[in-house]
């Protein structure tokens, strides 16, 4: 019997050193990781692709990340409950447009661990749904 696939996460961040941490954390524990270094270059993945979960830095040159959020949501519901958002910049207005979002975030630098974990509860049902 063919052992199915992967959960896909998709990583949304500018930063290149960070999609390449997310992406090896992520592999390590048991997921497709895809980054995209643009809201761009991520609508792209998702036109051929959909994610099971996505990263996304609020923060990213292109488009902000509350505003790719909803693009990505309104084509994919279900990500609407499998975002997890990422910033760096701790001002008032940040927060005001995470919470917007209805997301758990977590603020840059974060434990590898707490970012795991939030994605485990994402696809907690994809993976129970395939064993």
């Amino acid at each position: 019997m063919p052992r199915p696939a992967a959960p896909l996460v998709l990583v949304v961040d500018d930063e290149p050193t960070i999609c390449r941490a997310l992406s090896i954390a992520l592999r390590r524990a048991g997921y497709e990781p895809r980054t995209a270094e643009s809201a761009e270059a991520a609508h792209a993945l998702l036109r051929h692709k959909t994610a099971d979960a996505m990263i996304v830095d609020l923060r990213i040159p292109d488009q902000r990340g509350d505003e790719f959020f909803e693009l990505a949501a309104a084509l994919y519901p279900h990500l609407r409950t499998a975002t997890l958002m990422t910033t760096g910049d701790t001002s008032d207005r940040a927060f005001d447009l995470i919470h917007a979002c209805r997301v758990p975030y977590l603020v840059k630098p974060f434990d590898l661990a707490d970012l795991i974990a939030a994605i485990d509860r994402f696809t907690r049902r994809t993976r129970d749904a395939s064993a």
